[in-house]
């Protein structure tokens, strides 16, 4: 079993089939750092964890949604937890660079266990990526 007191950064690849617009868009929307590259791929750093965008050719698949507190959640979606005041200004950061979100940022379950906020957008591969925080980061599994 994983140590729960120690989070080890994750590494996750993505397809997207428009490299270098997704490549200015991770740079300068998202602000991550540019790590290593080739013509096919390149490596940033994502809040500390290593997102890999790979190149796939465009298909036509349609996004799924799930209902969820009325609203359409992306299927599939990733993203990371932040710390409650981080997450906060990234949101206005992103509100500032003139994001399309899929879901605005909203607070889920206020008051009760689990507290959260959360906002839904795309890449522009059609990527869904989720940020969120806890008001008690303790609280990520609670149930």
């Amino acid at each position: 079993m994983v140590n729960p007191s120690y989070i080890s950064p994750f590494h996750l690849a993505i397809p997207v089939w428009n490299l270098e617009e997704c490549r200015v868009f991770y740079n300068t929307v998202l602000e991550c750092q540019e790590g290593r590259s080739s013509s096919h791929w390149v490596d940033f750093n994502l809040f500390g964890h290593q997102l890999v965008l790979h190149y796939k050719p465009k298909n036509n698949d349609q996004n799924h949604h799930n209902e969820v507190d009325g609203k359409h959640v992306p299927v599939p979606h990733f993203g990371v937890v932040l710390p409650w005041q981080i997450f906060h200004d990234f949101s206005e950061k992103l509100k500032n660079k003139g994001v399309d979100f899929v879901i605005e940022p909203y607070l889920r379950f206020e008051g009760e266990v689990g507290e959260q906020a959360t906002l839904f957008f795309l890449d522009p591969s059609g990527n869904a990526l989720e940020f969120k925080a806890f008001k008690n980061p303790d609280q990520l599994f609670a149930k």
